[in-house]
Formats: structure tokens, C-alpha cells, sequence
């Protein structure tokens, strides 16, 4: 069953998302070469603190870290370490923070230093397929809508889309149905109500679409150690349109 918010829960969870994009702002301020992952993930749990928030991260499913860091072929759930950050490497910073009953989760795909003109078209194509992903949020089109045209854009663009990973809904957890593919058929799934909110977070690979688990057990990187990106937004169907509630 698909948990629909009212008008006063949606705003919560607006205020939540402004609060989370402003945190976020300052966390990409940080990227730079030699700064470390780990530097960035107590950044993003001070500033979380700060809030009276908590992290929806740390101790979910025993992940130890308030921040997602995964770097170059590293797609989700990277755990924060003392590698200190290259000229050239892409990182996607993922975080959620939980404040007055409800959750919010972003995520974004950044340079560190000068990259490849390659790696910099990943990140736009992903960037891009969020957005073109976010317009077809409205009442009455499907889920498989959504899917069709992040799958068509990025496809048509020679770059694979993540099939394994998906966006999902949110609330008063951080994992609510419905499961949001990347990747789909038109005029299929679950139709968009109001009242829904959700996390879209398109996943792209330069390479192959295929991943695997990394070797602790927590993240995703891509089988053939391509780059890949990842950005989302929270997102709530209101009765005057879909609502971008991480800006």
C-alpha cells in the first residue's frame, strides 16, 4: 500500500527538503582534491545535528555513516573512508535526514578537480534524465512513463541505465512503496496520485548497465568498472503539480 501525505505532511517534508538541499549546497563547497570522504561525511552529520535532525542513513540496515560517497565506478551507498579525493575522479554525494517525523533523501554526482569531457557528459546526461524524468510527474500518467523516458533519453544518448536499483517512496520511513524503475514501458505501473511522494534518482554508466556489490558489503559499483552517476530529488504530487521538495 502506497502511503499518501496531506497537504500539512507534504509541507513538513518541503521544509525537510530545504533544509537537506542547504546542507547538500555546503557539502559540494567541500569537494575538492585532498579532501577525504570521511571529512565530508562529519561535515554532513554536524550540519544535520545542528537541525535537531537525524540522519537516515547512519544505522540503516547497518550502514555506518550519515553521507553516501562512491567515487568513479562506485554507483550507491559508498562508505565514507580517509582516501583523500583525486583531480579527475566524479563523486556522488547521497543523503537523507530525518526532522519532525519525516524523511528527505537527495543525491548529486560532482567533480572533483578538472574531469574528462566523458565523465562530464555522464554527469549532465544523468542530471538531464532527472529532469526529463521529473516532468512526466503528474496525475493520471503511470510510473512506466516516467521509466520510458529516462530509459529512452539516456539510451538514445549510448549510455546504459541501472536496472537493479530504483527510486522508491518516502515518509515516515525512508523506504515506502512504491519501487520507481529507471526504465520501463509506456502507459504501464502504477498511476501517479495525489498525495504520493517520492524519491527519482536515475542511475547511468558510461558502460554496461549491470552492477554488483562492492567488496564491504554496502555499495554498488558497475560490473565492468565503468564510470557511472546518480542524482535524485524528493518529489511530492500536489493538486497544483509535482512539487521538487529537495531545492
Amino acid at each position: 500500500m502506497i502511503p499518501l501525505k496531506t497537504d500539512k505532511e507534504i509541507r513538513i517534508m518541503a521544509e525537510n527538503g530545504r533544509i537537506l538541499a542547504s546542507i547538500m549546497d555546503e557539502l559540494k563547497k567541500m569537494v575538492e582534491p585532498g579532501v577525504t570522504t570521511q571529512e565530508l561525511n562529519r561535515v554532513a552529520e554536524t550540519l544535520i545535528l545542528n537541525y535537531k535532525a537525524e540522519p537516515s542513513f547512519k544505522g540503516h540496515e547497518d550502514f555506518p555513516a550519515a553521507l553516501c560517497t562512491s567515487i568513479n565506478e562506485e554507483l550507491v551507498h559508498g562508505v565514507p573512508s580517509e582516501r583523500k579525493l583525486k583531480s579527475g575522479e566524479i563523486l556522488s554525494l547521497d543523503i537523507g535526514m530525518k526532522l519532525n517525523g519525516f524523511h528527505a533523501d537527495m543525491a548529486v554526482t560532482i567533480a572533483v578537480g578538472k574531469i574528462s569531457p566523458e565523465a562530464q557528459r555522464l554527469i549532465w546526461i544523468t542530471k538531464k534524465a532527472l529532469k526529463r524524468g521529473i516532468k512526466k510527474i503528474k496525475t493520471g500518467n503511470t510510473f512506466g512513463d516516467i521509466g520510458n523516458t529516462i530509459q529512452r533519453y539516456v539510451e538514445g544518448q549510448g549510455l546504459g541505465v541501472v536496472r537493479e536499483l530504483c527510486g522508491h517512496g518516502i515518509g515516515r520511513d525512508l523506504h515506502e512503496e512504491p519501487q520507481i524503475l529507471n526504465y520501463g514501458k509506456r502507459h504501464t505501473g502504477l498511476k501517479i496520485q495525489e498525495g504520493m511522494v517520492f524519491c527519482l534518482e536515475p542511475m547511468v554508466t558510461i558502460g554496461d548497465w549491470k552492477i554488483k556489490k562492492t567488496k564491504d558489503g554496502f555499495g554498488y559499483k558497475t560490473a565492468d568498472n565503468s564510470l557511472s552517476a546518480h542524482f535524485e530529488h524528493t518529489i511530492a504530487v500536489t493538486k497544483d503539480g509535482c512539487k521538487i521538495l529537495t531545492i
